[in-house]
């Protein structure tokens, strides 16, 4: 298995990089993003530094790796965020110079289609941070998430143990950007039960591993970025599922795919991130958005009956598309103590 180095991390008053691996939507949408880096700026006094790609729509992937390589090349930065998500980033990793991050390591924090460049890190030896987008969780409406706030500061300037704690309330149903009334008031949250666990004991402790369900679809497509099943082996999974909301039949194949490539057995535990059950194409009503989370876990139960019949799951973990969201170091510790019911991430 890799083994894994934690870049130093920032301090107040240091210079931070804000990137647009995927999607230059910085550009389309201003006011999510420009409340991000004022809160970066006077929340977590950092200074940001932006680059060429950052706020522009339809930037080459040639382009947004060469932004990638100035932030982690330049010694004056010392951490490097992403805006956002999107959906091609899997077309920049062939430009990325992988001598390059290996040798100037930074933490890096993304989700959703970062998980490309959380996945590159990781095989070269590298931990990165998976969650704190600038526009999303930075940026959200009235204020920050307390709990998102405390594991992002944490995990930017903090080192060691992290222990994660369950929201009492959640939502996932989102309001226009392009509306500054959107700004006005924090998202309606709505009454969470906390986490579901499934075969819970034992305690295990291993390296994290995983991301957006989706974008890790994609990889085994193209066969990017997945190393030999055997080099997972012992590692925690974390994944989590997009506003594109697959049905449970998708989830399910795509761990089918895991497992017949022999990789979902490697995992003794699995954290599933709680499911978005909501989007602008999708507005699912409460009901029906918690029979779809219903459908989801049975997807993920079933393709564990058959392929990892004795690893231990975590449902309705606070992490990817949901609100609040808690940071995952991405080639970090992770303890998931089933007895206690208690999750610790190492950041």
């Amino acid at each position: 298995m890799t083994t894994h180095r934690r870049p130093d991390k920032p301090r107040p008053g240091d210079r931070i990089a804000v990137v647009s691996p995927s999607a230059g939507l910085p550009g389309l949408f201003p006011l999510p993003y420009e409340l991000g880096l004022r809160r970066l700026r006077e929340g977590f006094g950092l200074e940001v530094v932006e680059y060429p790609t950052t706020r522009r729509m339809g930037a080459t992937a040639k382009e947004r790796a060469a932004d990638l390589h100035a932030a982690f090349a330049d010694p004056d930065i010392t951490a490097v965020l992403a805006s956002i998500g999107g959906d091609d980033q899997i077309t920049v990793l062939p430009y990325l110079d992988r001598e390059l991050l290996r040798e100037n390591p930074k933490p890096f924090f993304g989700y959703s289609d970062n998980t490309n460049l959380l996945a590159c890190l990781w095989n070269l030896g590298v931990t990165a941070y998976h969650g704190g987008s600038v526009m999303v969780e930075l940026g959200r409406p009235g204020a920050m998430h307390p709990l998102t706030r405390d594991s992002l500061r944490a995990a930017l300037f903090g080192s060691g143990p992290y222990e994660l704690t369950a929201a009492k309330a959640t939502g996932d149903v989102n309001r226009p950007w392009e509306d500054p009334a959107t700004f006005e008031a924090e998202p309606r949250l709505a009454p969470a039960a906390g986490w579901t666990w499934h075969q819970p004991e034992r305690v295990v402790e291993g390296t994290g591993w995983g991301g957006n369900l989706e974008i890790l679809s994609w990889l085994l497509m193209a066969d990017r970025e997945i190393r030999p099943a055997e080099e997972y082996e012992g590692c925690v999974l974390f994944l989590e599922t997009s506003e594109e909301m697959p049905s449970g039949t998708e989830v399910y194949r795509v761990l089918r795919a895991m497992g017949e490539r022999g990789l979902l057995r490697r995992f003794p535990a699995l954290l599933m991130g709680r499911a978005k059950s909501w989007s602008f194409d999708r507005p699912l009503d409460p009901a029906a958005g918690e029979r779809y989370r219903h459908e989801q876990r049975a997807a993920v139960l079933r393709a564990l009956s058959e392929y990892a019949p004795t690893t231990m799951a975590v449902f309705d973990v606070d992490l990817g598309h949901t609100d609040p969201q808690l940071v995952i170091p991405y080639g970090g510790p992770i303890r998931v103590d089933g007895p206690a019911r208690r999750i610790t991430v190492t950041y």
